[in-house]
């Protein structure tokens, strides 16, 4: 059997590894005007523009955790990323949504 090619991550484990100062990288996977308007912080938005510069320069070992709206498309993306070669990559599980909502006081605008 084949293992996944990425992991679910909860909104609790992110707030952690943020609390934390553990190094990761954030992508955000939704529109540039959502993306504006707020966003974990520290998240970076990655879309079709990006998304080159992004696997020229992205370190391949750190964990990767996607971010979308309600972490739907985010489990693609992260299929898709484990694919290029990142050996740690999550979904996270609510998107930014379920963030916005448990911690309002964490975004980053």
């Amino acid at each position: 059997m084949t293992p996944a090619p990425f992991q679910h991550l909860d909104i609790a484990a992110l707030a952690d590894w943020l609390e934390a100062g553990s190094p990761l990288t954030l992508v955000d996977i939704r529109d540039p005007q959502s993306f504006a308007q707020g966003r974990v912080p520290g998240s970076r938005r990655l879309g079709n523009d990006t998304v080159d510069a992004f696997l020229d320069e992205a370190p391949r070992q750190s964990p990767l955790v996607v971010i979308c709206y309600h972490g739907h498309s985010s489990q693609q993306a992260a299929a898709w990323l484990s694919g290029q070669g990142f050996v740690e990559v999550y979904s996270l599980d609510g998107g930014f949504t379920d963030w916005q909502h448990r911690h309002p006081d964490r975004v980053e605008r």
